[in-house]
């Protein structure tokens, strides 16, 4: 199937309005409200234009189908294989290979777009959305480096578009009512979090893959985006990417940042910088993959509305990867059947709790302190799903619960731990205020990416 040009023309309507001579020539596209008077966006019976950047690989297609109640619009993707496949589902969308055209061409066209791409163009394409007024649904993590992530936050804060991170677990009822039983007292003041996953991709590969032939589908110029060049392989596309360091965050940014769900909302962790970041353990350390390492990021005393006292104590948030998994002991009181399916331990100074998955069930530790228990009183309303969360916004509701002002600095601390193994067993200093580590300047150019020629981001200001 050969790609589709764009030849919609353009007319004098309002920003992400659809196109009057392309509303009649397809029925099934309908004028926003907010086109035809008013700021509150189209009414929740209208079906939104959307848009996908990324429809293929790990998620891309499964993000397109769970937004598919509304128009699918336009769809994009640098392998022509993907975008075909994606194109015999909803063959009146209009398709792209560029995410920068389709989003240029189709500004006033579009209400929002989901972006499933590798992790170190979320924050490119996420931003020529924002700033062209397109509301924006990104995978997580929401960035590849800590910098794009305070990137972002700015961006939705001037904008105001619509935005959602992709950690499903915030929308669960279970993250909710974690957080509600540690905002009851439940378990006392929280001083430790321990989460960890085993799991990886490229385990092993420590030098640069050998190059092979592009498949003829696949646009490898654009798929490199804004990082630094290098040669095609199909150990890096359309899957494994995620353990390179040039592409992805590895299992902190894939799995670490479903299972803090709980931890970030609950001790509002994104509400106060950290002052530190320890790597206490690393193996397989190497030039071109994530090794597997543990790291400790410290946080001090903090305010919490949520709590009696009015604050919450110091905290210390551990993580653990791969093979380094093992080095986690989990409390002398918690048998295996206990910690069944556990993958994150709140320790309080009254008890312990646990939560599963993407924070999507939880449990007093040990389990038998679960059976019977009341639950504490319902504080965070609950949540009608996560893309439905964001289609809300998008049609005038309220903010999404892992939009951009959340996820940005959520994505900042968690992204810390991906620096930290570089410099293993220093206690690298945060001023997070400056966006900078304070007594290690080999550690701050990781804080940034190193940008391609023609691909640079500026600064957002407010």
């Amino acid at each position: 199937m050969k790609v589709r040009k764009n030849s919609v023309k353009t007319t004098n309507l309002t920003r992400r309005a659809l196109l009057g001579g392309a509303a009649a020539a397809a029925a099934f596209m309908i004028v926003p409200r907010h086109v035809l008077g008013g700021e509150a966006g189209p009414a929740p019976s209208e079906k939104l234009n959307l848009g996908s950047i990324g429809v293929g690989g790990m998620q891309g297609f499964n993000d397109v189908r769970s937004v598919d109640s509304q128009n699918i619009y336009a769809l994009c993707d640098v392998d022509e294989a993907h975008l075909n496949k994606a194109a015999a589902k909803y063959p009146k969308a209009k398709l792209y290979r560029d995410f920068r055209e389709m989003l240029e061409k189709e500004r006033k066209n579009l209400n929002g777009v989901t972006i499933t791409i590798p992790d170190f163009m979320h924050a490119t394409a996420s931003l020529w959305a924002m700033e062209r007024g397109i509301g924006v649904h990104c995978q997580k993590p929401l960035t590849h480096t800590v910098w794009e992530a305070r990137l972002l936050a700015k961006a939705a804060q001037k904008y105001k578009v619509a935005t959602q991170m992709g950690n499903q677990g915030y929308s669960a009822a279970a993250t909710r009512i974690a957080c509600e039983y540690i905002w009851n007292d439940e378990i006392g003041d929280v001083t430790e979090v321990h989460s960890w996953n085993g799991g990886g991709f490229s385990r092993g590969v420590t030098t640069w893959p050998a190059a092979e032939p592009v498949p003829a589908t696949v646009d490898w110029n654009l798929w490199q985006g804004r990082s630094q060049e290098h040669t095609y392989s199909s150990k890096i596309h359309p899957i494994n990417w995620r353990g390179f360091l040039d592409y992805g965050t590895m299992m902190i940014g894939d799995w670490g940042i479903h299972q803090f769900g709980p931890a970030n909302w609950a001790l509002g962790l994104g509400e106060t910088y950290p002052t530190s970041v320890q790597c206490m353990a690393v193996e397989g350390a190497n030039p071109v993959t994530y090794p597997s390492y543990s790291c400790k990021i410290q946080w001090p005393e903090r305010p919490s509305k949520f709590v009696k006292s009015g604050k919450m104590p110091a905290v210390a948030v551990n993580w653990y990867e791969g093979s380094v998994t093992k080095t986690y002991k989990h409390p002398e009181c918690l048998t295996p059947e206990d910690m069944k399916g556990i993958n994150e331990i709140f320790v309080g100074t009254k008890g312990l709790l646990g939560t599963s998955g993407r924070g999507e069930s939880y449990t007093l530790l040990p389990k038998s302190k679960q059976v019977g228990h009341a639950r504490p009183p319902e504080v965070i309303k609950r949540s009608p799903g996560h893309f439905q969360d964001w289609l809300r916004a998008l049609k005038g509701g309220e903010a999404a619960c892992s939009n951009f002002t959340v996820a940005g600095p959520y994505t900042e601390w968690m992204l810390l731990g991906a620096i930290s193994w570089r410099f293993p067993n220093e206690k690298l200093l945060w001023d997070g205020k400056n966006l900078r580590f304070t007594n290690n300047e080999k550690a701050n150019e990781f804080v940034k990416p190193n940008f391609r020629k023609g691909w640079e981001l500026q600064d957002v200001t407010l």
